[in-house]
């Protein structure tokens, strides 16, 4: 008698999720430090300053943006495209309770870059449960693929890109906003290699 899943899908599901969850808890750490939010905040920032939206209608914009990107790039969003829209939020608001207020600089600094390590290691882990990426994530992989260039070299540039546009729409830039620029790359590409991930090879 056959079940209607087996035992390699519950284990790409609880990857998946566990990846989420410790991505919320990553992207919670950034943003609480109060050292400067990730470059595609300040895009979404910038958005909502010309467009004179709210936050939360400007980051569906972007999102909206860089998933009509998917379409020429040919990426087929999964079960987890879907899950990372709506866990990742989720898992943000209910880690922000449990963490630290430091009032040292030095202290909300060193979450800061912790939660930045960590929002690359949850990245690897999440997409190698093979179930579809996120917007941006899967925005970089389809360049990846693509182009044939690594990944710290894309993320980098599209982490500039996206900074340098949203810095001149008038969102805000801080020590951490460059920091998270600079080495998100890095440690994605690091993340990947560390679970054995290679996107030019994936189907």
């Amino acid at each position: 008698m056959k079940l209607g899943f087996d035992l390699q899908s519950v284990r790409r599901l609880f990857r998946l999720n566990l990846g989420l969850f410790i991505y919320g808890l990553a992207l919670s750490m950034v943003v609480n430090a109060h050292v400067g939010i990730p470059p595609w905040d300040v895009f979404a920032q910038g958005i909502s300053i010309q467009l004179h939206t709210s936050y939360g209608i400007a980051s569906i914009i972007v999102s909206t943006i860089v998933l009509l990107l998917w379409i020429p790039l040919r990426i087929k969003p999964g079960v987890g495209s879907i899950m990372n829209a709506i866990l990742i939020g989720l898992w943000m608001d209910f880690w922000t309770q449990y963490l630290p207020d430091f009032d040292q600089y030095w202290q909300n600094l060193a979450m800061f870059l912790l939660g930045t390590c960590t929002v690359a290691f949850a990245t690897g882990l999440y997409i190698t449960s093979n179930l579809g990426s996120g917007p941006r994530d899967g925005l970089i992989l389809g360049l990846t693929k693509a182009l044939g260039w690594k990944v710290w070299q894309l993320r980098t540039l599209v982490e500039v890109a996206v900074l340098g546009i949203g810095w001149v729409m008038g969102g805000q830039v801080r020590e951490g906003t460059l920091i998270f620029a600079i080495t998100i790359g890095y440690l994605m590409q690091g993340s990947l290699k560390f679970f054995k991930y290679q996107p030019n090879k994936q189907k």
